[in-house]
């Protein structure tokens, strides 16, 4: 079937392919209105050796960097997604997503402190939030381990909370579902419908029969043999011709 046969049968039957594009219609713009539209904002934050350890560096930390640092920011991020966390921030009002992860192709131990939600305001004063309390987490996980203050490490904020962004990739993922989802169900029943119109007579079926209609050229039966019949005349293949034919006596 070529595309002009499709776009023929599309015309046809157009009673049912008009109302599934008017359900594909609706049922986009309930996707459009039911999945809201999602913010995110983030900061960047940094592992900063201990001051101890910078004396060397005249006290610059940014001069010390040990790969210890990376392993930090590492233990840290899967303490903050962890479920002890979620409650605790949840108590402090963060109520949206969260994720906590190094950075992306980081040099060093760079961390994103990102936060997700539908609300902008909220969304932002929840990454404030959040990033004051990875660096108290910070602190207290090396207080567990009974660090003094001069050998901890430190946390510093590269990029703070920014202005929370939309988020329309998952939005358009399902709005483009949806409308693919509609039109094809509609072409389906469009051509379900012509596939049944255009079904056979099924076997068994009474089918009237062919009129016996004379065939042209003739105005009488004609025999096996060729031989044509006038109308009123004896068949010669009869009873009757051959009794006449022995009383004339002819052999």
């Amino acid at each position: 079937m070529d595309l002009a046969e499709i776009w023929r049968v599309m015309r046809r039957r157009w009673y049912v392919l008009l109302p599934g594009l008017l359900l594909t219609a609706a049922l986009v713009a309930g996707v459009y209105v039911l999945v809201p539209v999602e913010y995110r904002s983030q900061s960047t934050v940094t592992l900063l050796n201990s001051k101890k350890a910078t004396v060397a560096f005249d006290g610059n930390p940014f001069l010390s960097t040990q790969a210890s640092l990376t392993g930090m920011a590492d233990g840290l991020a899967r303490n903050l997604n962890s479920d002890d966390s979620r409650r605790d921030l949840r108590s402090r009002g963060v109520t949206q997503e969260y994720e906590a992860k190094i950075a992306d192709n980081a040099q060093g131990p760079f961390m994103w402190l990102s936060v997700t939600g539908t609300d902008p305001a909220a969304v932002l004063k929840s990454d404030e939030v959040f990033t004051a309390y990875a660096e108290k987490r910070l602190q207290e996980f090396q207080a567990q381990q009974s660090v003094t203050p001069e050998a901890m490490i430190r946390m510093a904020t590269i990029v703070p909370p920014q202005k929370p962004e939309a988020q329309t990739k998952t939005r358009l993922q399902y709005l483009i579902m949806a409308g693919v989802l509609g039109f094809v169900l509609s072409l389906v029943a469009t051509f379900f419908v012509e596939a049944r119109r255009r079904r056979p007579d099924k076997p068994g079926r009474h089918r009237p029969a062919p009129s016996d209609a004379p065939a042209s050229g003739t105005t009488g039966s004609t025999g096996s043999t060729g031989s044509t019949t006038l109308p009123g005349a004896p068949d010669p293949g009869d009873g009757s011709a051959r009794t006449a034919r022995a009383s004339a006596g002819t052999p």
